[in-house]
């Protein structure tokens, strides 16, 4: 064991969970004033129920056995799981490994709550969250990043754009539709309540996004650093074309459009962040944000759903750009399997499988969150009421209210 890589990814686990109150404060700006506890506990509430699951069973069936699908129960309660060696050739014990592992469902959750902000009840979201870690995370993480079957297709997932992105942003998607529309979502303009608290909750998830993909290097070496540089290029280069996209379109250079643009350069660097060159990543962060931005300013509003908080127009739609991309740009010195290379390198096989994993991680969450949605509503409503929505879910849902409500007026 290697206590500078064991040192280096306790404060990397430190930093992917710090991504979840990051999260907490983006979301909770983005949306209105009445709804900001609402939408901070949707994202709190994954820390208590995610861990509790990984801890029990979640580790168990993600990282153990060689199941197609999913793994098996020989590490409940984390049993056979070493402090203090390893089983999978790592510097660092199997205890790191799995506690670094643990903070990636709790984000991953965090984020589909917000294609549902504004009109969803607790208690529902509380009886989906782990069924879908169940159904979706789990199986996700041991079919990309153990044993399972897109490993064995040769698909390539370096921090999570597979498992982490697209799986919570088509599920979001999907939530959305099934939620319907905010009430007065065709008749009033929605404005983010708090922008500083966007900035702030941006700022960290860049800063967590360090940990998130540097760490999954698995130690402290070379490819840390390098998934570093490139996680950070990508982000900034995202930020620029997002800005100058906003100011082509409005005239304007807005906050919130510097804080997505950073936040879309992340996503669709995770995937390869490990795998792409410095020149590919800010390649890949400047043609990420007008992908994102049409999702979100035009498909959106062409079809019509209500993607409260842009789960899938910046995850989704950024989770599966950042998988091709990553299938086009890895490079053979940075590859895996020297023969599993990038598209530009003369070699198809790593996009068309890229592509293939993606249609059936799509296909899986769709269908799952459906399903899931579907049997709950038949035993409780999963939507507020008009009058609920109307007062905010902060007041009805949780009985709190984030700020004093001056002349009755609160919105």
């Amino acid at each position: 064991m290697d206590t500078g890589s064991i040192a280096f990814m306790l404060i990397c686990s430190a930093l992917v969970f710090f991504m979840t109150p990051g999260l907490a404060f983006f979301y909770g700006g983005l949306g209105r004033r009445k709804n900001v506890i609402n939408n901070m506990m949707m994202c709190v509430a994954p820390i208590a129920i995610a861990t509790v699951m990984w801890v029990v069973f979640g580790y168990s069936l993600s990282f153990s056995g060689s199941g197609k699908w999913i793994g098996n129960l020989s590490h409940l309660f984390l049993n056979g799981v070493s402090e203090t060696a390893s089983t999978r050739g790592l510097s660092i014990p199997d205890a790191l490994f799995a506690t670094f592992q643990m903070m990636f469902p709790i984000i991953t959750v965090a984020i589909l709550t917000g294609a549902a902000a504004g009109r969803m009840r607790f208690v529902p979201l509380l009886i989906f969250i782990p069924i879908w870690l169940l159904l979706v995370y789990f199986p996700f993480a041991h079919m990309v990043w153990d044993e399972g079957l897109l490993a064995k297709w040769g698909t390539i997932d370096f921090a999570g754009g597979d498992v982490v992105h697209i799986t919570s942003g088509v599920s979001g998607l999907v939530l959305a539709l099934l939620l319907g529309k905010r009430r007065d979502y065709d008749r009033l303009e929605y404005r983010p309540h708090n922008v500083p608290f966007v900035l702030l909750g941006a700022g960290i998830l860049w800063f967590g996004w360090f940990g998130f993909n540097a760490g999954s290097s698995l130690g402290a070496n070379s490819l840390a650093v390098h998934a570093f540089l490139t996680t950070h290029l990508s982000a900034a280069a995202a930020m620029l074309s997002w800005l100058l996209l906003e100011k082509y379109q409005t005239g304007k250079f807005s906050l919130v459009g510097a804080s997505t643009g950073l936040v879309a350069g992340l996503v669709a660097i995770t995937p390869g962040a490990g795998y792409v060159t410095l020149w590919s990543s800010l390649i890949i962060g400047l043609l990420v944000s007008p992908v994102c931005y049409y999702a979100i300013a035009v498909l959106k509003r062409r079809f019509g759903y209500d993607d409260a908080l842009d789960a899938f127009g910046c995850h989704g739609i950024g989770g599966i750009f950042g998988g091709l991309v990553t299938g086009i740009f890895t490079s053979p010195s940075l590859a895996l399997d020297k023969g599993n290379i990038g598209l530009i390198y003369g070699n198809p096989h790593l996009f068309l499988v890229t592509l293939a994993a993606i249609i059936f991680t799509i296909v899986w969450s769709a269908l799952a969150t459906f399903i899931i949605i579907k049997v709950i509503s038949h035993f409780t409503e999963i939507r507020v009421t008009d009058h609920e929505e109307a007062i905010g879910l902060d007041d009805s849902e949780h009985e709190e209210t984030a700020y004093p409500t001056f002349m009755g007026l609160d919105s």
